[in-house]
C-alpha cells in the first residue's frame, strides 16, 4: 500500500492507515478490529520513525470506523499503545465503508523534534 507523508520542517502528516502487513502483498490482519486497529498505529509508529519522530510526537490523530460498535475495542488499541499520561487529540466518526474492506484507518500529524543547541 502506499502511503502518502507530507513532511515540512517541524511536522510529518501521514494518511490513512490500515492493517495491512508490512512486507506482504497487501494481506490484512485477522482477528478483532482491536488487532486492526494495533497493527494501523504500529504502521504509523513506523513511518514516522523513518521521518525523525514517533508515536510520542502525534500532535492529532483521526481514526475512521465502520460501526461506532466498535469505539471501545478500537480505544483499548489506542490506550495499550499510547501509555504515557499525554496522549495525542483525536477525533473518531463512523464512516460507510473504507479501502480494502477494512473497519478501521488511522491517520495523523506530529511534530518533528528539533535539536536544542
Amino acid at each position: 500500500m502506499r502511503h502518502f507523508i507530507l513532511q515540512s520542517i517541524d511536522r510529518v502528516l501521514c494518511s490513512g492507515n490500515i492493517e495491512v502487513i508490512p512486507g506482504t502483498n497487501f494481506e490484512q490482519v485477522k482477528g478483532t478490529v482491536k488487532d486492526r486497529a494495533r497493527r494501523a498505529i504500529k504502521n504509523l509508529s513506523a513511518i514516522l520513525e523513518s521521518s525523525g519522530t514517533s508515536l510520542k510526537n502525534i500532535i492529532k490523530m483521526n481514526i475512521y470506523i465502520t460501526k461506532m460498535a466498535d469505539f471501545a475495542l478500537v480505544n483499548e488499541a489506542y490506550d495499550e499503545l499510547f501509555t504515557t499520561e499525554y496522549k495525542p487529540a483525536r477525533t473518531c466518526v463512523a464512516v460507510f465503508e473504507l479501502p480494502l474492506g477494512t473497519d478501521v484507518e488511522i491517520e495523523c500529524t506530529a511534530f518533528i523534534p528539533q535539536p536544542t543547541a
